[in-house]
């Protein structure tokens, strides 16, 4: 399964290598996620924080061992959207973002998003992440695994200095993402309805600790409890939805939209929500029964099979009810932001919304 938003906030763009700094963040690197900070104050205080994380972030891998600092710095190096960091800074706008705490507490997401993904490599066995060589593949999978587990450490030891709660939240965000990687390796046990099983996949593994980002921002901005339970209700809700959409991406677009080669998923064997929908079709007519006989293999890593599938796929009753799918996410995330004020922070969350619904259509 592709990486939640590693997905919206750090698809495989083209990497700066890992032995660079990652460029400063800039308003330019809103585009690709639909992001719109009509005020200008707002852009400020947000490119500013998030300028600030990037510092942080460094500081936070720094080991006296050679190998484990570098590395840690590995994947932060390569590049990626800071979707996570984002949230909390948008979330924070509902309070005061300048908060002692708002920046620390965007690092312990950073970090936490980070170390999954030297585990995620792990078990994927996966060679490139983010155009770069994958930990794993650089270094083996036994330092992969524990410099996933070193960034644990550090994310839990900075939001020790943020106080109980935010330790009990973290810890809970990591205990639902271990649940989510459990199912999805298991799968679907006898009698499971494989997209219900699916969507919590996703919802554990993508939405949680999107959702806990958004809460981070709204509590250590101090913004009102009510304005904080509606951010985390938003940041899981839209969590699901850019992965939701990746997978639509993966089948309708080209490279260049989605980051990955078409078909990608499809190719792994990976059942993402259009492939689950075909195979539960009991469409009669020819296309969609060719389209289940052909999913039903496995692995499409024959190339004339593959292109026939991705072709069907492509103009599939299962496709059209993805999207519809997505749709819905992106209006109840919208939904969810309705207890907050009508101020540009809420406008700018808004704008994720609309894009994610718009972007697979």
């Amino acid at each position: 399964m592709v990486e939640g938003v590693e997905t919206a906030a750090g698809q495989r763009t083209g990497a700066t290598g890992s032995g660079s700094r990652r460029s400063r963040p800039s308003a330019g690197q809103f585009d690709s996620l639909g992001l719109y900070l009509a005020d200008p104050r707002i852009e400020a205080s947000v490119l500013g924080l998030l300028e600030t994380v990037e510092v942080e972030l460094r500081a936070s891998v720094a080991s006296a061992d050679p190998l484990v600092g570098e590395a840690a710095r590995h994947l932060m190096e390569a590049g990626g959207k800071r979707f996570r960091p984002l949230l909390v800074a948008l979330g924070a706008q509902f309070g005061d973002p300048t908060g002692p705490q708002v920046v620390p507490a965007a690092v312990v997401m950073e970090l936490t998003h980070l170390a999954t993904l030297y585990h995620d490599d792990v078990m994927d066995e996966a060679a490139v992440r983010r155009g770069a060589p994958s930990a794993n593949s650089r270094w083996t999978n036994s330092v992969a695994i524990l410099v996933g587990d070193y960034l644990f450490a550090r994310a839990a030891d900075i939001a020790a200095d943020l106080g109980t709660e935010a330790v009990r939240l973290q810890a809970r965000t990591f205990a639902r993402l271990v649940h989510g990687q459990i199912a999805e390796t298991v799968g679907p046990r006898a009698g499971d309805d494989p997209v219900r099983h699916y969507l919590h996949v996703i919802a554990e593994k993508t939405g949680s600790l999107i959702a806990t980002s958004a809460r981070f921002g709204g509590m250590f901005g101090g913004a009102p409890a009510a304005h904080v339970d509606a951010l985390a209700g938003y940041g899981e809700t839209i969590g699901l939805a850019f992965q939701l959409s990746d997978d639509l991406l993966d089948i309708s677009s080209e490279s260049v939209q989605s980051g990955k080669t078409p078909g990608t998923d499809l190719r792994e064997g990976v059942p993402t929500l259009p492939v689950l929908y075909a195979l539960a079709s009991d469409d009669a007519d020819p296309a969609s029964a060719r389209l289940r006989e052909i999913l039903a293999t496995g692995p499409l890593t024959d190339d004339d099979l593959h292109a026939e599938a991705l072709g069907l796929l492509r103009e599939s009753p299962a496709l059209k009810r993805a999207r519809e799918t997505v749709r819905s996410y992106a209006e109840e995330a919208r939904e969810r932001l309705a207890p907050l004020p009508d101020v540009p922070a809420r406008r700018a969350l808004q704008s994720l919304c609309d894009f994610v619904a718009d972007r697979t259509s």
